[in-house]
């Protein structure tokens, strides 16, 4: 074994700050996750408990096998905008009759779990990461379809809900449905595109359009049961394949049908037995990002507190010394390791990691990025040394490498330093953010300082005097607005990463998605790069 020794001393003042300053922001944090579980407010579920039924969340909790974890996705979804935190659904990953399962919940406490904007977007989301790690999925649905005020913004993409139910089961990938209440409208093909559907007796009401569109349609009378009740689509329709007599039957008929599925991961899962912790306590994770992420830090204390054992063989460690790249595994997965060290990347580091990222490739292992990174050098020897091509080298590795990547911004992570590292639009299966993590094109600072630059040079071309009041106000309200856009609830809230976390999680929520990564069947790139240029 390689053993990392830690250098992090918990006593020493610094370490002290950050840890503080690092529980200020999970303080925050855990404010914003409140008005997610919140759902539609105190009004809202009082209603929805008064008429007998589970919240979303008691219902996954039903749902799930006892004592299992619940890997929430995107909790944060629509923060900042003018919707629900949340959009009105949740999303995430059980184990139900031992089976890992993508899991979807309408909240019915938001405006009767209607889609709006985000919830499209969330749920779009989650249909990637069951389509890429074959996840069986169980919608659990109550929804009075699109939130018509925003229909704009929802008919057209919406109908890509459907398209991807069909898309998974033409996969082989079993897709569950169980209606606790209105699945109205467009919301009908949920259960109508689904593998299996059951529907709770007196409850379930599932319709293209309910008695009162039909009475202005066709001027037919109809009521709630004959036209969609659950016991109708039992009996007369046949949408639904089970009726349960209640909400908890309900989500007991969703576990047999998962246990009968006959589902095989592609990977048999690691012996927990043979798995050893870290060395180190990851409650010491708290303190090792600084609060100013121009202070440097050793991601090697992060690894030593997340990886099986704190077991780690480094690849080339002498040479691009801010990028650590090594061998470890984690729950008994094995991982290759990519980590930011001093922030910027320099040719040295693009060369390194290209080549770390083909030789993973050849040996099937999945890649886990941490990133802290201001981005690739700039600056005259830089680029006549070569950096864009050589950067160039290493996102082209990022972008065909076919072994599954999972990202954690734990510090900065700006400019073509985020693409390199794998940032969301290189697709990993997975990417979480810590509290600390901040991500934009550049720093606040720079930004405002190049728009001060360019807008200075051109009122000299036009032969005009330049206002110094007006140009600091322009750099503090751009600063301010770029500072507020690269934090993590702000990009959290827009999709941009699956979940902001504590980072003495990290070893568990990893551990889990490494465990999803298994389910479907991977193989590296053994060629298929684009052209490398030297």
């Amino acid at each position: 074994m390689t053993v990392l020794n830690s250098a992090l001393d918990p006593t020493d003042p610094d370490h002290t700050a950050h840890r503080a300053a690092m529980l200020d922001k999970l303080a925050e944090l855990e404010t914003e996750h409140a008005k997610a579980l919140a759902g539609g407010g105190e009004k809202y579920v009082e209603r929805h408990r008064k008429r007998g039924k589970l919240l979303a969340r008691e219902r996954i909790e039903l749902l799930l096998d006892p004592d299992t974890p619940f890997l929430e996705l995107s909790p944060l979804a629509a923060w900042g905008s003018d919707y629900h935190v949340g959009a009105a659904m949740v999303c995430g990953i059980g184990t139900v009759e031992g089976v890992e399962c993508l899991i979807t919940a309408n909240d019915s406490t938001v405006r009767g779990g209607a889609s709006n904007p985000w919830t499209l977007k969330k749920a779009f989301r989650s249909h990637e990461i069951g389509l890429a790690n074959r996840l069986p999925s169980i919608h659990l649905v109550e929804s009075g379809g699109a939130d018509l005020p925003s229909q704009k913004e929802i008919f057209i993409p919406g109908g890509a809900l459907f398209k991807h139910l069909t898309q998974s089961s033409a996969a082989g990938i079993p897709t569950v449905a169980v209606v606790f209440g209105n699945s109205t409208a467009g919301g009908a093909y949920v259960p109508g595109m689904c593998d299996h559907v059951i529907m709770v007796k007196e409850r379930a009401k599932v319709f293209l359009g309910g008695p009162p569109l039909v009475k202005m349609a066709t001027g037919e009378e109809s009521d709630d049961e004959s036209l969609g009740g659950a016991e109708m689509h039992a009996r007369t329709s046949g949408l639904a394949d089970y009726l349960a007599a209640d909400e908890p039957d309900a989500l007991r008929q969703a576990r047999r049908v998962v246990a009968r599925l006959n589902w095989r991961k592609a990977y048999a899962d690691p012996d927990p037995a043979a798995v050893a912790e870290p060395t180190y306590d990851p409650d010491e994770l708290l303190g090792i990002v600084p609060g100013d992420l121009k202070i440097p830090f050793d991601p090697r204390e992060v690894i030593a507190r997340i990886v099986d054992g704190s077991d780690f063989d480094e690849f080339k460690p002498l040479y691009g010394s801010s990028l650590v790249t090594g061998w470890a595994a984690l729950h008994g997965y094995p991982v290759g390791i990519l980590a930011n060290a001093q922030g910027v990347l320099f040719s040295e580091e693009s060369q390194k990691a290209a080549q770390f990222i083909q030789l993973a490739n050849q040996r099937d292992i999945p890649l886990l990025f941490l990133h802290n990174t201001t981005g690739y050098m700039v600056g005259k020897e830089y680029e006549q040394g070569g950096i864009i091509k050589h950067g160039a080298m290493m996102i082209n590795a990022v972008s065909n490498s076919r072994v599954p990547h999972l990202s954690v911004l734990m510090g900065a992570s700006y400019g073509a330093g985020h693409y390199g590292m794998c940032g969301r639009a290189y697709d990993p299966r997975f990417l979480f953010a810590w509290p600390s993590a901040k991500s934009a094109v550049m720093g606040p600072q720079q930004l405002a300082g190049v728009l001060s630059i360019v807008a200075r040079q051109s009122a000299a071309a036009k032969g005009q005097p330049y206002d110094d009041d007006a140009d600091a106000a322009l750099r503090a309200m751009v600063e301010q607005q770029i500072e507020s856009e690269s934090l993590p609830m702000f990009l959290s809230g827009r999709l941009y990463d699956d979940g902001v976390i504590d980072p003495r999680d990290t070893r568990t929520v990893l551990g889990m998605c490494l465990s999803a990564i298994h389910t479907a069947p991977y193989e590296g790139a053994r060629g298929g790069f684009g052209v490398f240029r030297m």
